[in-house]
């Protein structure tokens, strides 16, 4: 029998099939920074694209409990996400859902009903132009073990209570069908708190994870969720269903998140839900709607005042990744930069993973690696103390470190990530702290 343990697991993430995702997404790489970050279960992603399946089978083994293992024994779940585009209740709805499959064969299934629909080998994250209520009809007809979480369930156009295309509620979404889901994806833009203002929310489990588009520790396990079970689809399954072995997530700072503020990144202006509210919705500069983010949605829908915390809600940390604090304490405008991979490589030396870094290791621990600044900032960072300037229309929000912003100039995010091609220095740490 399995140890009882804690899973802290990402099940949201994609292939290198999908679009805007990194060409050196592969198994390999993705259990090597999953075991750098310190997240214990993965989900396997996109496993409709038909190259992707390939490797999936190709690298994985599944076992009878429903996991899918490396040769060196880490974990995957089968997972995928879908767009769906169509029109319900005489409006436009465009809303992403995370799917978990039970079993390859479940899986498989599902792929070949969607390949009798449409093409499936365009993009890892498939869109179709049926509803979430036939999607869930799809499932069940296949398996009643499938699980649904709408997907960061805030964002304003794939969110399936966003501000552009979504719904009032998930029993708007889904229906009849909305009994079959038992969580729902809080998204980068909002944490449990925001949703815990929501009374219809109650009786959803609220889970966190990535939506990784690529695996550098300031994607992969950027949110996460946290199991005390017996690992097996099973378990984690019904650790969402019933939240018993659902300890809570990890968290960043809604203001983090690409749409926590309104505004227009074009014009270049972001405001606050007051603010929006002043100017009628409308931007200043264009004159056109503004993109109404998720704090002045989660707003506009809530019934409970701020600060309210249900009967049996988990808890949650909230964190910013590690080498986010690390370019902030250096003042330099790229994650990817050689200086920041150099120190994100000393302190990595001494400890386990980055979740001991952020979550677990003391202030002594961390002064016998790196400077008393760089201390001084993760304990404000595991503290949540780091002011982030918020995120807006698709820009992400911009910590700032002793009141300087070394990566923004007017408003507007200099910041680089580095998608295409693995940096053959980031490569060689990870290799030298693995070995």
């Amino acid at each position: 029998m399995l140890e009882r343990m804690k899973i802290i697991a990402d099940l949201h993430i994609h292939s290198r099939y999908s679009r805007a995702c990194s060409k050196a997404i592969t198994i390999e790489n993705l259990e090597k920074y999953a075991r750098l970050k310190g997240v214990g279960l993965l989900g396997c992603g996109d496993f409709t694209h038909p190259e992707w399946i390939k490797e999936i089978r190709s690298k994985l083994t599944e076992g009878d409990d429903g996991v899918l293992r490396t040769s060196s024994g880490f974990p995957f779940l089968w997972q995928t996400e879908i767009s769906l585009m169509y029109k319900q209740g005489g409006k436009g709805r465009r809303v992403h859902h995370v799917i978990l499959a039970p079993d390859g064969e479940s899986a498989s299934q599902f792929t070949d009903e969607l390949s009798k629909i449409g093409r499936l080998d365009y993009d890892g994250r498939p869109i179709f132009g049926f509803s979430s209520v036939e999607l869930m009809d799809m499932l069940l007809s296949i398996s009643e073990k499938f699980m649904v979480i709408p997907a960061h369930v805030w964002t304003p156009y794939f969110g399936a209570l966003g501000s552009k295309s979504g719904f009032d509620s998930i029993e708007e979404c889904f229906l009849d069908k909305s009994k079959h889901i038992y969580a729902i994806e809080t998204g980068m833009s909002s944490d449990p708190a925001m949703n815990w203002r929501l009374s219809s929310l109650d009786k959803y489990a609220l889970v966190s994870f990535s939506d990784m588009h690529s695996f550098w520790p300031w994607r992969m396990g950027r949110e996460a969720t946290v199991f005390d079970v017996e690992l097996s689809y099973d378990n984690i399954r019904g650790a969402i269903r019933t939240r018993e072995g659902l300890l809570g997530t990890v968290e960043v700072k809604p203001d983090y998140g690409r749409y926590h503020f309104d505004g227009h990144a074009k014009c270049g202006v972001v405001f606050s839900p007051e603010e929006t509210v002043k100017h009628h919705g409308i931007c200043p500069v264009c004159g056109k709607a503004l993109t109404v983010g998720v704090l002045y949605r989660v707003e506009e829908l809530a019934d409970r005042a701020e600060g309210f915390r249900p009967d049996g809600a988990r808890d949650f940390s909230t964190l910013l990744p590690l080498s986010e604090i690390i370019k902030g304490v250096f003042g330099v405008s790229q994650l990817a930069s050689k200086r920041v991979w150099s120190e994100y490589y000393t302190i990595m030396k001494g400890f386990s993973s980055e979740f001991e870094v952020l979550m677990d290791a003391t202030r002594d621990q961390l002064l016998g690696v790196t400077s008393e600044k760089m201390v001084d900032a993760i304990m404000r960072g595991r503290n949540n103390e780091i002011y982030v300037k918020p995120g807006y229309d698709g820009e992400y929000g911009v910590p700032v470190f002793d009141d300087k912003v070394g990566d923004v100039e007017d408003g507007k995010k200099k910041d680089v990530d580095v998608v295409n091609d693995e940096p053959k220095k980031m490569q060689k740490g990870l290799d030298d702290f693995c070995s």
